[in-house]
């Protein structure tokens, strides 16, 4: 795929939490980079409970910054780095209120399968321990991370106006306390005009049943409308909001962020 292609197509989160910014199925042309540096803002003052019902009053705020960058290796494997940082304050009716803060990085790769028609890859990832971007609250009690994820993606053209699409799966194991998670990530993209691209996104979590105390099943799904404007010269800047639309033992969590993307 043409390296211009590609830039047009990059779309992250959470995730993240997860909701932090990452690329999609595409890989990096060879030689190419592509940094997307991004900071979110996100609280909460409810949380479902294990009914699905968000009734319980918390106190949470979370500051999350991010560095995503790939770079292409050849046409088919793009490597990884992610540093990542997190300050975050957790209370509660009946416990007092808690403050954290964490860094964390996380390195893999992505290697695309095919891309006869739509493009397949797969991408491993590993991640210290730390940061907390995908937890459902304030998270000192897991470790290392190590995920492998299916990822799909193709393009369409609608009103003479491009557009992708892009759907992930992973199984991500995780040290400590915290249950390992399975991820499912939707992306919609379209060029509503020529320099501006508009990304629907759906984060969603779905915890394995090894929880060990204070964690318990959770499930967390999230919903992100952003807009990216093309600046020239390999610069976007990304700026959206998310809610969090339902869930089970996992914040009622709203928040905003802004990314600038870098291609060179």
């Amino acid at each position: 795929m043409r390296r211009g292609s590609a830039v047009l197509l990059f779309a992250w989160l959470t995730v993240c939490a997860t909701a932090r910014a990452e690329a999609g199925a595409w890989t990096q042309a060879e030689g190419a980079t592509q940094i997307i540096a991004g900071a979110t803002y996100s609280g909460a003052s409810t949380s479902y409970g294990s009914s699905g019902v968000a009734d319980k009053p918390v106190a949470f705020s979370k500051l999350w910054s991010s560095i995503w960058a790939e770079y292409g290796w050849s046409d088919d494997l793009t490597l990884i780095v992610s540093p990542e940082f997190a300050s975050a304050r957790t209370g509660s009716e009946t416990s007092p209120a808690m403050r954290a803060s964490d860094f964390a990085y996380g390195a893999g790769v992505r290697y695309r399968l095919f891309d006869s028609f739509g493009v397949l890859s797969l991408q491993a990832m590993v991640k210290s321990a730390g940061a907390f971007d995908m937890s459902v609250a304030v998270d000192d009690k897991s470790g290392e991370q190590g995920e492998l994820r299916l990822l799909y993606g193709t393009n369409f053209s609608l009103f003479d106006r491009q557009g992708f699409f892009d759907a992930e799966i992973a199984e991500r194991w995780i040290a400590g306390a915290r249950p390992n998670e399975t991820p499912l990530d939707l992306t919609l993209g379209y060029h509503v005009f020529h320099n501006d691209l508009v990304l629907i996104q759906s984060f969603n979590i779905v915890s394995g049943g090894d929880a060990r105390p204070p964690y318990t099943y959770y499930r967390s799904h999230k919903l992100e409308l952003s807009w990216v404007t093309d600046l020239g010269h390999g610069i976007c800047i990304q700026t959206g909001s998310y809610i969090s639309p339902a869930g089970q033992n996992a914040l009622d969590e709203k928040g905003a962020q802004v990314s600038l993307w870098l291609s060179f």
